[in-house]
């Protein structure tokens, strides 16, 4: 997006490629159909990121999620927006999105040189003036656009290669982290659980014994831990409790459409009803068959004790239990598993309406190598193809 937007300028644009091919980590986002943005407005879509979208709303309102759309729309990728404001390829190909990228990039007359991984800047009297592949190659340059991602999902080509150059140059990192993660939970809980997901249920954040957070949707067990789009949204806080030190857990409603009163309702109806049946059977219609076991161990329930033999304790044991069962967070997944990376090169030495480097003339920067996180939903590829498209556009302008 970075060299299409420069291109625009009429500027003379070099894309050195690391790779084999281009786009490895996007052809792999939203498990490979590509969640290039949100339809959510800008006031919600700001409240995702992490700091608020202090830094990212310029760019936003040079280039926003209705802009993207109409750009791939216009470049033949048909679009669609599934729930949650989730816009995909209507093909749920990610390759399209790059396909369209690649080639106007090309009809753009951009160079891309792949298998060029770039080693460092070229810098003279505080400005840079071209950059140095591996291979020793020389390319002089009157700006150049740092867009070289974070440092998660390394097989991609993201290996943190643009905060070493950043920082040679004189730039402040934040130490990256990973964020959007799968997590640890302690014991074999989880693990009796692998493979099992869930949907529509609630689940929080307690770190130190307060409540932090709450997200309601989608998750999925795991032999480690936790997984799935409501524990990689709350990953960023989780992962933030345990560096505090804090003890960390995850509590999960199981039934949140049902306040106590109506699920004990509920139980107890339940219980009369099917009275000369046991546990392990009664609850195949509260819970999915794979939890039921795990849910009467818990709780110190025989799976063979009928119904009707229930005591009053033991059926509101249950009952909390189903509104909160809790599991003790160890830690989180490694950056080879995070979908984005949390730190960066600090926004306070990138000027957020060009995404020019306040450190070195005609250094830009676009992209996950900045500081900047959101949720997940597509809000983080619409942050990227945001500052591309300011970073391109600004870039452009000393080589006119």
């Amino acid at each position: 997006m970075a060299a299409i937007a420069a291109s625009e300028e009429s500027a003379d644009v070099t894309l050195l490629e690391k790779m084999p091919s281009a786009a490895r980590k996007l052809a792999i986002t939203g498990k490979g159909r590509c969640n290039l943005t949100n339809s959510a407005g800008m006031a919600d879509f700001l409240k995702k990121f992490s700091d608020g979208g202090r830094f990212i709303k310029p760019s936003f309102y040079r280039f926003f999620n209705s802009d993207l759309m109409e750009f791939f729309e216009k470049n033949n990728v048909p679009l669609k927006t599934e729930r949650g404001g989730r816009v995909f390829p209507a093909s749920d190909k990610s390759d399209d999105i790059i396909r369209a990228l690649l080639d106007l990039a090309r009809k753009n007359l951009v160079k891309v040189i792949k298998k060029s991984p770039v080693k460092k800047l070229i810098l003279k009297d505080g400005a840079v003036s071209g950059v140095e592949t591996s291979q020793g190659e020389i390319y002089e340059a009157d700006s150049v656009i740092l867009a070289t991602g974070g440092a998660s999902y390394p097989s991609t080509g993201s290996t943190g290669d643009g905060y070493r150059m950043a920082e040679a140059a004189g730039h402040s990192l934040i130490q990256p982290r990973p964020a959007l993660v799968p997590i640890e939970t302690s014991g074999n809980t989880a693990k009796k659980l692998q493979g099992l997901s869930l949907k529509n249920v609630s689940v929080s954040v307690f770190s130190g014994g307060r409540k932090k957070a709450e997200v309601f949707g989608e998750m999925l067990f795991t032999h480690f831990g936790l997984s799935g789009p409501v524990i990689l949204t709350l990953s960023r806080l989780l992962s933030e409790s345990l560096t505090s030190g804090a003890e960390t857990e995850v509590s999960i409603d199981l039934k949140p459409a049902l306040d106590h009163k109506k699920l004990d309702d509920r139980i107890l109806r339940d219980l009369k009803s099917f009275g000369k049946q046991r546990m392990k059977t009664i609850l195949k219609n509260l819970l999915p068959r794979k939890m039921i076991p795990v849910c009467l161990s818990l709780n110190g329930i025989s799976p063979d004790k009928e119904g009707n033999s229930v005591t009053a304790d033991e059926r509101k044991k249950l009952r909390v239990w189903l509104k909160d069962f809790r599991l003790s967070v160890s830690g989180c997944r490694g950056l080879d598993e995070a979908i984005i990376t949390k730190g960066g090169i600090t926004v306070k030495e990138i000027d957020p309406q060009t995404m020019a480097s306040k450190i070195v003339k005609n250094l830009f920067f676009a992209g996950e190598i900045i500081d900047m996180d959101a949720e997940t939903g597509g809000y983080n590829l619409q942050a990227a193809f945001s500052t591309g498209f300011v970073a391109g556009h600004a870039a452009a302008l000393p080589c006119k």
